[in-house]
């Protein structure tokens, strides 16, 4: 009877890794996660350090009685869930609950971790294992409980308002807010009309002058925006305007832009 049990998520991985670590080793699968949050309100407890209630999955509670069997017949548990965050709290549930049911007695649990499925790779994660990483686990678990937090009180008004099955979770709620945002600024945008003064001359002698009329300037510096009391430009002719007549132009009938480019949806 083999010694190690190695537990992983997909059962078709199991096979692999049998062919792999060979007779001592027992690989069962737990075909993903085994615990969630209770489907109820109170499952996250803000006023109670975010506690949170976990409860079995139905579909895999079958699963995770196979796994607790087999614990009872051997002297090593390798939690060997994929290496991400999701997999980490998997290891975390599996241990939690071994625990629970008194499985651990006189057992050692830990924690091996492989990036490819090669002979070279599992043997190498075997021969380091490590324990499980709480902070990988409460990444997780807060990702999980924002998702409960905003999404098991939010998506049902998406139910009512718009159609079942709309989820609203801690993505999908502050994009919409941002597209919301963003949508009443646009309509609460003031259009002010800009003009690009262009200036050629020779020592003090103004050679021509130049204006277009334009929304925005790859320079803020040059440009300028029509004081709302004028409300025209006037007509420039290179001959009769000098550097002076400019300054003066620009003094009186012209102030720089006080506000930020219209938004572009």
């Amino acid at each position: 009877m083999a010694s190690n049990l190695l537990i992983v998520e997909s059962p078709s991985k199991a096979k692999t890794l049998k062919k792999y670590l060979g007779k001592d080793f027992e690989i069962l699968a737990s075909y993903g996660h085994v615990r969630d949050l209770v489907p109820k309100t109170g499952a996250v407890d803000p006023d109670d350090n975010f506690r949170m209630q976990y409860e079995l999955i139905d579909r895999n509670s079958k699963h995770v009685d196979a796994i607790a069997k087999a614990v009872k017949n051997a002297d090593h548990v390798l939690l060997a869930t994929v290496p991400d965050r999701e997999g980490e709290a998997i290891a975390w549930h599996l241990s939690e609950i071994l625990k629970s049911r008194k499985a651990l007695k006189d057992k050692t649990l830990q924690r091996v971790v492989f990036y490819e499925i090669t002979e070279g790779a599992v043997k190498e994660a075997v021969r380091n294992p490590r324990a499980i990483s709480m902070d990988l686990v409460n990444a997780q678990q807060a990702r999980r409980a924002l998702d409960y937090l905003v999404g098991f009180n939010l998506s049902p008004l998406l139910w009512k308002k718009i159609r079942r099955g709309l989820s609203a979770g801690r993505v999908q709620s502050p994009a919409l807010r941002l597209i919301c945002e963003r949508e009443n600024e646009i309509e609460a945008f003031k259009s002010q009309e800009y003009w690009s003064i262009h200036f050629d001359g020779e020592k003090d002698r103004l050679v021509s002058v130049r204006a277009s009329r334009a929304v925005a300037a790859a320079n803020p510096s040059w440009r300028f925006a029509v004081a709302p009391d004028v409300g025209h430009v006037p007509q420039l002719e290179a001959p009769v305007w000098t550097a002076g007549h400019i300054l003066d132009w620009l003094a009186a009938d012209v102030v720089a832009p006080g506000g930020s480019d219209p938004w572009n949806s």
